[in-house]
């Protein structure tokens, strides 16, 4: 398993911790700060997806007129997994 902590930028969330099964899907996704609702959504949804469709599907999603957003930081979490 792999341990990520990644600090998003320009979200409200202050961090989102992930964890990845052996084989690259995502077991757990854990955001700290922001919307309860939609992040445990978030969750629910990538929980045993492939970390690189999870980052296919998610990346440039934004926010309202915010440069990013919950989902576009998450995939770049997971992006910076190698």
């Amino acid at each position: 398993m792999k341990k990520i902590h990644y600090d998003p930028i320009g979200i409200c969330a202050s961090a989102i911790d992930v964890v990845l099964n052996d084989d690259d899907t995502v077991e757990s996704v854990v955001f700290t700060g922001g919307c309860p609702g939609n992040h445990l959504g978030i969750a629910a949804l990538v929980k045993g997806m492939k970390r690189e469709d999870v980052v296919k599907r998610l990346s440039g999603i934004l926010c309202g007129n915010k440069a990013s957003s919950c989902p576009d930081q998450l995939a770049k979490a997971l992006a910076t997994v190698r």
